[in-house]
């Protein structure tokens, strides 16, 4: 990446996806940094606060759901990584579809990721404020929520390595938590923990309530309509990887350590929880699986432990979300398809202006969700529910004429390969497929979600269509 000038300046305004679209911005994220980012992004406050409800959906079978999805998204990820490792830009997935579908797909999956990390900015700043406001109830829980966002605007605004280094040390602690959860959970189960009040029956737990599938394998199905969404953000270190020193090393190595991630943060961690307590049992429902899980094995004060944890992972998903939104509002903006101003850049390579962009609707979707939870921020949050599996969709789709366009330009960057291509590619298109078509069979919020979803992705896609049009239109006179 080359310097940019001390003046606010542009970013060069290369070809999509080419090495030219991060001139504007700075390699101020070390290694560390992008370690982390990598570990981290996985473990969502999705796993701690949800984790019980799938639990209660499909019993130890769970493990299954986890085990499908954390499937998909390595696959994912890996075809992901193929291309970043080949190309690390800031627009990522949508850069790559840009040039590979063209520039029509690289708008409208831009806009709706954007889109869909703007809405999460209030889901996420709203659930910190609550747990804020409980310690301190003098500050009202609104004020913690503005609190939450200038701070860590503030930290994006300053430089990348502020991100980073902000962000190092959120997953560090939800790292370390799980890592010790599972170790210790692990002892509790086999007995050899001193104090707890878990009997160390092994495994026991996972067959004796009604067998592993009490509620019958169509329970995994619905497990994995209740897990799925904590699994986004595995992505954003591809975005990252444009702002650090070794792009190509860094993604290469969080590709590769992805199923090693999932199987010890998500599977490990469930494993712990179904095999300590029954999965039916009264304090999963009441405390949260992961409390719940800490109190049987006599954890002094679990539940204040793991409010500290899961304020921990909201302002990690906030701190991400912000800088993964202004990202993409910055490729957006240096392809021409978002104000050319987002594609500017400060002197220390920041893209405020699309930080502050990003920030602003964040703010409103914040007043959305305290004045008109009910009407207003519903509408948008169900809007942006499967946005999630589009994008996934949209990578699996891009990658498969990636491959031949790196191989043709640029063979020896083929350094992460996808397994089994392209057949592979083609199983993850059908199981995410299938996931979207059984949350619109499966009824109520997962069929509004899909349906609001694809609303709004129909009339992303019709501005890009009319956009594209118009500017093939404008050459051609």
């Amino acid at each position: 990446m080359s310097a940019t000038p001390p003046t606010m300046t542009k970013a060069s305004t290369g070809d999509p996806g080419t090495a030219g679209d991060e001139a504007g911005l700075k390699a101020g994220l070390k290694n560390r940094h992008l370690s982390m980012i990598a570990i981290g992004g996985v473990i969502g406050a999705g796993l701690f606060v949800g984790s019980a409800s799938g639990i209660a959906a499909a019993g130890p079978g769970i493990l299954i759901s986890y085990a499908l999805v954390g499937a998909m998204v390595v696959f994912v990820m890996r075809m992901l990584g193929e291309m970043a490792a080949a190309n690390p830009t800031s627009g990522s997935f949508s850069a790559y579809a840009d040039r590979a579908l063209g520039r029509w797909a690289g708008f409208t999956i831009g806009w709706l990721y954007w889109f869909f990390w703007v809405v999460v900015l209030a889901v996420e700043a709203t659930a910190g404020a609550k747990i804020l406001h409980g310690w301190v109830p003098a500050v009202p829980q609104w004020g913690w929520a503005l609190i939450v966002m200038l701070v860590l605007t503030a930290t994006n605004l300053a430089s990348v390595s502020s991100y980073g280094e902000f962000e190092f040390w959120f997953a560090g602690i939800k790292v370390v938590a799980i890592a010790a959860f599972v170790v210790i959970g692990l002892l509790a189960v086999f007995g050899v923990l001193p104090g707890s009040k878990n009997p160390g029956s092994g495994f026991d737990l996972l067959t004796s309530h009604g067998g592993f599938l009490p509620n019958g394998p169509g329970a995994i199905l619905t497990g994995v309509l209740m897990v799925v969404f904590s699994f986004m953000g595995s992505e954003i270190v591809t975005l990252a990887a444009g702002e650090s020193e070794d792009p190509q090393r860094a993604v290469t190595k969080a590709t590769n350590s992805v199923i090693w991630r999932i199987g010890v943060f998500y599977l490990g961690s469930i494993l712990v929880v179904v095999s300590l307590l029954p999965w039916d049992s009264k304090e999963i429902a009441d405390k949260g699986s992961y409390v719940a899980a800490l109190d049987s094995i006599g954890i002094p004060h679990a539940g204040q432990f793991m409010n500290v944890i899961v304020l921990t992972a909201v302002l990690s998903c906030l701190n991400s979300g912000l800088y993964t939104a202004s990202r993409m509002a910055f490729s957006l903006g240096q392809r021409g398809d978002a104000p050319k101003a987002f594609a500017r850049t400060s002197g220390n390579g920041v893209p405020r202006i699309a930080i502050l962009g990003s920030v602003v609707f964040g703010f409103l979707s914040v007043i959305f969700n305290y004045v008109w939870p009910d009407t207003v921020f519903k509408f948008l949050l169900n809007a942006s529910g499967a946005v999630a599996l589009f994008v996934w969709l949209a990578i699996c789709i891009t990658q498969l004429k990636m491959r031949g366009i790196i191989l043709r330009e640029t063979p020896e960057k083929l350094i992460v390969r996808m397994w089994l291509f392209p057949y592979l590619t083609w199983a993850t298109i059908a199981m995410i497929t299938f996931v979207l078509g059984y949350m619109v069979y499966d009824g109520g919020d997962n069929r509004e979600q899909v349906l609001l979803s694809v609303l709004v992705g129909v009339i992303v896609l019709a501005i890009g269509l009319v956009r594209d049009r118009s500017r093939k239109a404008l050459q051609q006179q």
